[in-house]
């Protein structure tokens, strides 16, 4: 087909070997690294998955609980699953006390969210081998070659990823939504390279269902694996389609008596929301969520649209469509949409690279000058605030943020503030680069994007982060409790959440007790908790001693209390 002919061509990419030159590997690993590092390193625990995670984490690792069915103080997690908190207290008993616990625990989610990128990436590069997914071959040659057009693809995969915005927190954080994140890349990776690499394939497939089953979602693995198994045999690109699918068949019914052998099988479906606000609240989450990706993966269904009414299946449209339209299903009838939806980005970014061969100059430099104001601009924000924290001036971000945060005292650090001035300085350079006189590559539209959100990331990982850390973690309130008592063995809460509880365990380094067990000699009971509490026959042995805020929350208070001299043994209530 000619390059003349546009009007007539079923397949909309246009793209020389000129524009699918290489982006630097070593670049490559250096920017993904830059993006994983910040956050997972050096960061208190947060407020409030994050925290209780850590906390069950903790309670395995110490023996404290049981690994086929951890609890904190008789709580079972939730989000409920083994395999994430497994590997967090594996990796507690291996450091041995060598390095702090909440840094041993990100150990293994820093390599999840690595493989994660490394999933995607494989995943869009297989699927643009696809030969429905190559270019227009020229009349008189130069088109990309078919290595090196899935390569630069899968570049700007991953770079999309990256760019999302949604991204950022949840996956530095170390929540059962990372690993189930991580399973369903290696999922679609597993699927997008079933025609390419059967045998890594299959493995990738078998870990995915098998660790979602183990992560809280079996349901999910049984879902995802049969709508597979029917999609592989819907795929004439795909050799062995049979028995693909009888594979999946088999590994959706293991996986199935695996969780109901091990009681793991809960269905968590709820009705879609009711009323107008609720969904205007989830369109709006998943807008900014989703965002840069959701335009450009809509301009990959319209430029692509002709192929979808063929007689054959495109894999590489309809199999990254399915894995987002799963997640986003689920995120509607579940009740942790915003967790959820992290399980559509590494397909979503799929799309989006699909897009990239179709877009027009025009398009191409509204992104980039989009981007640029975008990231300068919350770039220029963070490191104004930073500078009003530390001197005073500008006086009135200064103001705000004594306000919003009362008792904060500024710090910095050197490597920090050196990691923060060197990655802007790579971001101007960045910017020069793109606006300057260079061969066009097809990833070009996503530098940008990419660059700035690892950039912010990292700004605000170094220059917010002793800010962020008093505003987000319980540490401030702990020790504030922990100021009006006598360094106690134990402590009693009643009325606390379980991010809560694990906080004081661990920043407390509490004997932590429910109220009927041993006798502790301090209460702590959670402000809305009181009046469940002045019920108890046994809230008369007991003397109030002050009320505690936590700092950047007014709304978020505990109640310390001393046993009476005259009460010696708890009651049971």
């Amino acid at each position: 087909m000619s390059h003349s002919d546009p009007v007539n061509r079923p397949n909309p990419a246009i793209v020389s070997q000129e524009a699918v030159r290489r982006l630097p590997r070593l670049a490559l690993l250096l920017f993904c690294a830059a993006y994983v590092l910040p956050g997972l390193i050096g960061r208190e625990p947060w407020k409030s998955l994050d925290m209780a995670s850590l906390g069950y984490m903790l309670s395995l690792a110490r023996g404290e609980s049981d690994w086929a069915m951890p609890t904190l103080l008789g709580l079972a997690p939730e989000p409920d699953g083994l395999l994430p908190y497994w590997l967090g207290a594996l990796f507690i008993q291996v450091s041995a006390d060598a390095i702090p616990a909440f840094l041993a625990v990100r150990l293994p989610f820093m390599g999840l969210v690595l493989l994660t990128l490394a999933a995607t990436w494989n995943a869009v590069y297989n699927l643009a081998l696809s030969p429905k997914a190559q270019p227009v071959a020229f009349a008189f040659g130069g088109e990309a070659s078919p290595k090196e057009y899935a390569r630069a693809l899968a570049d700007a995969g991953l770079l999309a990823l990256i760019a999302t915005l949604g991204l950022a927190q949840p996956s530095h954080e170390i929540t059962p939504m990372v690993v189930q994140l991580t399973l369903l890349s290696l999922a679609f990776y597993g699927v997008a390279a079933l025609p390419h690499h059967r045998v890594r394939a299959y493995a990738a497939l078998a870990i995915s269902l098998m660790g979602l089953t183990l992560s809280g979602a079996p349901s999910l693995a049984l879902l995802l694996g049969s709508s597979l198994a029917l999609l592989c045999l819907c795929d004439t690109e795909l050799p062995h389609r049979l028995e693909n699918a009888l594979w999946l068949t088999g590994l959706c019914l293991l996986s199935t008596a695996v969780s109901l052998q091990a009681d793991l099988w809960q269905w968590r479906i709820r009705p879609p929301h009711a009323t107008w606000s609720e969904w205007r609240t989830l369109l709006r989450l998943l807008l900014w969520f989703t965002w840069p990706t959701w335009p450009l993966a809509l301009w990959t269904l319209w430029r692509w649209r002709h192929q979808w009414w063929s007689r054959s299946m495109h894999r590489h449209l309809v199999l990254p469509l399915w894995f987002v339209v799963l997640a986003v299903t689920c995120a509607l009838i579940t009740a942790s949409a915003e967790r959820t939806l992290l399980l559509a980005l590494p397909p979503l970014a799929a799309l989006a690279a699909f897009a990239l061969p179709t877009l027009q100059r025009s398009v191409s430099a509204l992104i980039d000058w989009f981007t640029l104001l975008f990231f300068s601009g919350c770039a220029l924000i963070i490191w104004v605030v930073w500078l009003a924290v530390q001197t005073g001036w500008p006086a009135q971000p200064a103001a705000n943020v004594a306000r919003l945060l009362p008792g904060f005292t500024p710090s910095w650090g050197v490597l920090a503030f050196a990691a923060a001035l060197m990655a802007t300085l790579t971001w101007l350079w960045l910017v020069k680069w793109r606006v300057g006189r260079h061969r066009a590559a097809l990833w070009k539209s996503l530098v940008l994007p990419a660059g700035g959100a690892a950039l912010c990331w990292l700004l605000l990982m170094t220059l917010w982060l002793p800010l962020l850390d008093f505003a987000r973690s319980y540490g401030p309130l702990v020790r504030n409790v922990n100021a009006l008592m006598s360094t106690p063995a134990c402590i009693h809460l009643y009325g606390m959440n379980r991010a809560q509880i694990a906080a004081f365990q661990y920043h407390g380094n509490y004997q932590v007790q429910p109220l009927d067990g041993k006798a502790c000699e301090w209460l702590v009971i959670d402000a809305d908790a009181l009046a469940a509490f002045q019920r108890l026959s046994s809230a008369s042995d007991w003397a109030k001693v002050k009320t505690v805020w936590r700092p950047s929350d007014n709304n978020e208070n505990v109640i310390l209390f001393k046993r009476s001299p005259t009460a010696t043994e708890p009651r049971h209530e």
